[in-house]
């Protein structure tokens, strides 16, 4: 009884600790044993990004282990690995045989776009449709109409028609962990609102539409006023991968692409290269 009012105890811990990382915006992983001659098969611990350790696998040392293995989980973007403790560290133990399952825990991806043209409401659509949170801003009501964006996976677009572009955007991006910003304006003011904003909020991505011109007196704008050349330097400007795209769908299947790349830690390289090398 006492061991089953343990186990319960350990879930509701980490039940919370989860909680506690979706609404704070931040990541983690849950650990779990799938495979074990010593451990408890289902025993979890979660380790947050700062590799705060919640649970409880009977072993301090451990449970130290996995945390020091946290954060190149983490960096690696993986929704998910597995692992034996002999492939996490080179320490010996008697665990290390044992098999642990790595999930990443954070909070759905966000999409904000600015700009509700052509290629935003392309974007929106697609986004959707891939599993984005979709927030779609323009300062034109009738272009974020709920009429427009009627279909089952469009329900999931937050419509949102600013009488201000920066205070949109920044309400839009909360914290801007988990988010993606992409401007697509239909002009250098809207740009620069937006950009200005996106910054304010440290997104995960950020990146603007427009020519290299275009972009570069946007950018070259806000260094003058005093944005660290750091941040500026994350803008994907212009935006996008380059597939030669032509058509408002194209333009917003590139940029969508070179959104998973970065939320997965990828190049957005073709897959084939290793061929060629």
């Amino acid at each position: 009884m006492a061991d089953s009012a343990e186990s319960e105890a350990n879930a509701n811990k980490i039940r919370h600790a989860i909680d506690v990382t979706l609404n704070s915006g931040s990541i983690a992983a849950l650990i779990t044993v799938v495979k074990s001659d010593q451990l408890t098969v289902g025993a979890k611990l979660l380790v947050s990004e700062r590799s705060e350790a919640v649970g409880d696998f009977g072993d301090s040392g451990l449970a130290r282990m996995l945390s020091d293995a946290t954060p190149d989980f983490l960096r690696s973007h993986a929704a998910a690995r597995m692992s034996t403790l002999d492939e996490l560290t080179s320490e010996s133990s008697e665990f290390g045989g044992s098999v642990f399952l790595f999930e990443r825990i954070e909070t759905e991806p966000r999409l904000v776009i600015a700009g509700a043209g052509h290629v935003g409401a392309s974007l929106a659509r697609l986004g959707a449709l891939v599993g984005y949170r979709v927030a779609l801003i323009d300062d034109r009501a009738e272009f974020v109409a709920r009429e427009l964006f009627n279909s089952a996976p469009e329900q999931n677009i937050d419509l949102i028609a600013a009488d201000d572009w920066a205070g949109a955007v920044r309400a839009a991006s909360g914290s801007g962990c988990g988010v993606s910003i992409a401007i697509v304006t239909r002009g250098h003011k809207q740009d620069e609102d937006c950009l200005r904003a996106a910054l304010q909020t440290n997104p995960d991505y950020v990146g603007m539409i427009g020519s290299k011109r275009r972009t570069n007196i946007v950018l070259e704008k806000l260094r003058a006023e005093g944005f660290a050349a750091e941040q500026l330097q994350k803008v994907r400007a212009p935006i996008g991968l380059d597939i030669g795209a032509v058509s408002p769908e194209e333009v917003a299947l590139a940029i969508l692409a070179e959104i998973v790349a970065e939320r997965r830690g990828r190049s957005g390289g073709p897959l084939s290269s290793w061929r060629r090398a």
